[in-house]
């Protein structure tokens, strides 16, 4: 088995029927406490400042694993930057299988591009049925890890993002990522709930504040300690909660049109203002990266979602910087009060 290196979530059934491993090129850069220095090398290399964060450290990362010779490389429905990417990893010798996902969500473009990726990588369509089987059965702990977080508020917004973030690509192995998973439920499900929260500088307690995720995952992670420090906690991490698939059905290529992330904004407003009612959300952090055409979203976002919404900008992974934490404590105070 070989490995193949990710730009984002693809169907990871045909890469898996093909009986290679799957590895999500962002989970690696961005876990690396080398991560400042991947985006230092790209730009030595010769990228721009003004190109994205995440950009910059999947090109140097790719470069520091060579068992990884081959990227499905999403080419539409993800960044436009993917493009050039692709590019400058081709000049270093690294193959690369392109993946769109149709705009207008068509099946049968879909089923277009996932029967040229089933025929690129050699396997067949009752392989591909065989892993949605399989990997279903994984993805469902990770649907048990959500439901603890908002329902029954025994897990942090983290550990959730860490988990629905993981189900791009499994960790390379799925049935030890799920052991990993019910070892974490069985944990979790002891806990007390994070119900309430001491009030800073007062001994009454309040109801901790809900909020909502919405964006690409952030470049930086330490949000959500800082979140929960100062009486908040995440328990709708939307991109994530994506990753993971969450619907009913057996048909694989429906799978990836119901997946919202590669589509219209609007499609994920609707699950967005769904899911914000059923966790109660009190207010929505609406990340988007730096230099990233996705932060002209935010115009339609804050028109279509009734909710408080802070807009918070990321570049590089070095930590949540004094500006962005003086914002967040001001929204926090407006929320709690």
């Amino acid at each position: 088995m070989g490995k193949i290196g990710l730009t984002t979530t693809v169907p990871v059934e045909v890469i898996f029927a093909a009986g290679e491993i799957p590895v999500d090129l962002n989970n690696i850069f961005i876990t690396s406490s080398e991560a400042m220095h991947r985006v230092e090398e790209a730009e030595l290399t010769g990228f721009p400042r003004n190109v994205c964060g995440w950009i910059k450290g999947l090109y140097s990362t790719a470069l520091h694993n060579p068992d990884i010779q081959r990227i499905v490389a999403v080419t539409q429905g993800d960044c436009s930057n993917t493009h050039a990417l692709m590019e400058t990893w081709e000049v270093e010798g690294i193959g690369i299988i392109p993946f769109a996902f149709p705009y207008d969500r068509d099946s049968d473009m879909l089923r277009l591009q996932m029967d040229k990726l089933i025929g690129t990588l050699g396997t067949t369509w009752e392989g591909v049925n065989v892993q949605k089987k399989r990997l279903d059965q994984v993805r469902a702990l990770a649907w048990e890890i959500d439901r603890l977080t908002w329902e029954e508020n025994r897990v942090r917004g983290f550990e959730n993002h860490l988990f629905l973030v993981s189900c791009s690509d499994f960790n390379g192995e799925p049935e030890g990522f799920a052991r990993e998973m019910e070892k974490f439920i069985q944990t979790a499900s002891r806990r007390e709930p994070f119900s309430e929260r001491v009030s800073l500088g007062s001994r009454r307690k309040r109801r901790e504040i809900r909020l909502g995720f919405i964006g690409v995952p952030p470049i930086f992670p330490a949000m959500y300690d800082f979140l929960e420090e100062h009486g908040a906690r995440v328990v709708y991490n939307e991109v994530q909660r994506q990753f993971t698939m969450p619907f009913e059905t057996d048909d694989v290529v429906e799978q990836y049109r119901l997946y919202t992330y590669p589509y219209k904004v609007f499609q994920r407003l609707e699950d967005i203002a769904q899911e914000a009612e059923r966790r109660q959300l009190d207010g929505i952090i609406h990340y988007t990266q730096s230099f990233c055409y996705r932060q002209i979203e935010d115009l339609i976002i804050r028109k279509k979602l009734d909710y408080p919404i802070l807009t918070l900008e990321g570049e590089n992974p070095t930590g949540l910087d004094a500006r962005s934490k003086m914002r967040i404590e001001s929204f926090l105070s407006m929320l709690g009060s």
